[in-house]
Formats: structure tokens, C-alpha cells, sequence
């Protein structure tokens, strides 16, 4: 008997384009034989768009996370950022779709849906993994929040009139303390998120680091930081900060910060996957994306010379 397969959908459904895309692509696994899987309220209203579509299973009811071969995401960073979260701990691989704007860590464009569709059921796709951080809030010792990040872990001012005092430390040792905005600690996945914004590097994917970049700062040496991949980042708020702080992980899950409080980061061990359907170079993404000027390029003069 053939093992029944699960393909999870997460889709921006708040967008008439989204929830379009999230149908036709029910729709195309149905008529390969495979019953779509929905999430929470996604399902009511996939189902309400196309109440045709039925049987859909409902995860966490009809299917487990764990049982997911794959999950098609349609929508931008956002929506990819969402469906790492619905599946941390389990390895299954995101294969993006961009309805969006930028969508850096999307696989593919809206008008490639049916043909990524049709790849993702012939299981034509690799699967990259993506380097994550493990947050944590310390208050007097004590560990009082715990967290994880794909892009960045963020500790920000709670309040735009007042200025955060922070000191930052790199493996164990202060490193130097000053007034800010915040500070942002990245992944090289972040690296063109929110780091970038910031003035910070961008840090090739197949590199594995970590990244600080200090929002605003008020000092002569706050530039921005690259460490190995098993260094630990941690970010101090001063008792002299008038105010509180706030810690986001990737624009997504906040925790409030008092004075005194302590946010350590450091590589998590668990990976996000995501899906790849080419192997073009990091650098061809970047053009792309960013829509960056290369006109006049020839390239090497021969196929022996280094690019």
C-alpha cells in the first residue's frame, strides 16, 4: 500500500491574491491524487473560497506536523517566517512561493505556482539548511524567556523618547556600552533583513556566523559584528537605561525587557530546511532581488579563468 502524502499549505489568506494561489494549489494536489493539508483559520477559509475542495485534512486534527513531507508557502518573508514557526522541530522543508515584494528567502515568483506545484509532487527539489539562533532572557541568573529566531533577535526602546544603555559581550567578555536604538543580532538568513537596514553586512548563506549591528548608537566604536558560529552574543540592559526594553525575534514573538535584564544568543541546533529548486550562485539572488545594476559586466575571458 502506498504511504499516503501530506503537502501543508500556509498561505497570506488576508490577501484576495494569497487565497487564490492557496486554492489553485489545493486544487492541483487534489487532481495528483494528494489531499491538501490547511491551518487554523486557513482552512475556513480556503474551504469558504472553494467549498468544492473538500476532503482537505486540518493539521494538528487529521495530520500531525510530523507526518508533513513538505509545506508550500504562498506570500512573503512574513508568511515563510510564519511556517518556520508552525513547524519548529520538525525537519520538513518550506518551499517558498513570492506574492510579495522582496521575498529573499522565496524559491520562486507567482507565475512559476503551477510548475513549482508540479516539482514539489515529483519531489524535484533539494533542501538547504538555513542556520537559526536560541534566545534567552535572563533576569538575576534566572532564565525567564526562551526563544528562537530565523532572521534576527532584536532588543529594541520600548519607548521612542527614551534612548536604551546597553552593554554588548561576545563569548563571555564585555565588549563596549553605549546608548541606542537597539541592537540587532542576525543570522546570515537576516543578514538582508533587518541587519541590512541597519548598515550591517550581507553574509552569504553557506557561511556560518553571527552577526550584531547596533541600532543608532551613541558611541566612537560601534560598528558592525561578525563572530564564528559557536560564539554567544549578549546584550545587557543597563540600570541606568530610563525606561525598559523590548526583545523581538524576528518581528514576531516579543517579550518586555526590564533594566538589568540579560538576552543571550548563540546558534540554535535546530536548523530551519528550506526547499531549493536551482542551484544558482547566492550572488544571482541578491541581483535579483535587489534589482541591483550590472550592466557593462563581460564576465571571465575564458572558461579556465576565475570569476
Amino acid at each position: 500500500m502506498t504511504q499516503a502524502r501530506h503537502i501543508l499549505i500556509v498561505a497570506h489568506t488576508g490577501r484576495a491574491d494569497s487565497l487564490d494561489a492557496a486554492v489553485r494549489v489545493c486544487r492541483q494536489l487534489a487532481n495528483a491524487g494528494i489531499r491538501p493539508v490547511l491551518h487554523g483559520n486557513e482552512y475556513a477559509e480556503v474551504l469558504e473560497a472553494d467549498p468544492e475542495l473538500a476532503p482537505v485534512d486540518l493539521l494538528g486534527e487529521t495530520v500531525q506536523i510530523d507526518e508533513l513531507e513538505l509545506v508550500i508557502v504562498l506570500g512573503g518573508d512574513g508568511t515563510i517566517l510564519r511556517a518556520a514557526e508552525l513547524t519548529r522541530g520538525c525537519p520538513v522543508p518550506l518551499l517558498g512561493v513570492n506574492l510579495g515584494h522582496v521575498g529573499f528567502l522565496a524559491e520562486s515568483e507567482r507565475e512559476d505556482l503551477t510548475e513549482t506545484v508540479t516539482r514539489a509532487l515529483a519531489r524535484d527539489y533539494t533542501v538547504e539548511e538555513r542556520l537559526t539562533l536560541s534566545v534567552r532572557v535572563k533576569v538575576d541568573s534566572r532564565v525567564v524567556y526562551e526563544s528562537w529566531a530565523l532572521n534576527e533577535a532584536t532588543v529594541e526602546k520600548a519607548s521612542r523618547e527614551r534612548m536604551l544603555e546597553v552593554v554588548i559581550e561576545v563569548d563571555g567578555r564585555p565588549l563596549s556600552s553605549f546608548g541606542c536604538d537597539g541592537v540587532v543580532m542576525s543570522t546570515p538568513t537576516g543578514s538582508t533583513a533587518y541587519a541590512f537596514s541597519a548598515g550591517g553586512p550581507v553574509i552569504w548563506p553557506s557561511v556560518d556566523a553571527l552577526l550584531l549591528v547596533p541600532l543608532s548608537p551613541h558611541a566612537l566604536f560601534a560598528r558592525p559584528l561578525v563572530v564564528g558560529p559557536d560564539s554567544s552574543f549578549a546584550v545587557e540592559v543597563l540600570d541606568r537605561t530610563q525606561g525598559t526594553g523590548v526583545l523581538w525575534c524576528d518581528g514576531r514573538r516579543a517579550h518586555d525587557l526590564p533594566r538589568g535584564a540579560r538576552v543571550v544568543v548563540r546558534r540554535s541546533p535546530e536548523p530551519v530546511r528550506l526547499a531549493r529548486l536551482s542551484q544558482g550562485p547566492f550572488t544571482d539572488r541578491i541581483v535579483r532581488k535587489f534589482n541591483l545594476p550590472v550592466s557593462g559586466w563581460r564576465g571571465p575571458l575564458d572558461e579556465g579563468r576565475s570569476k
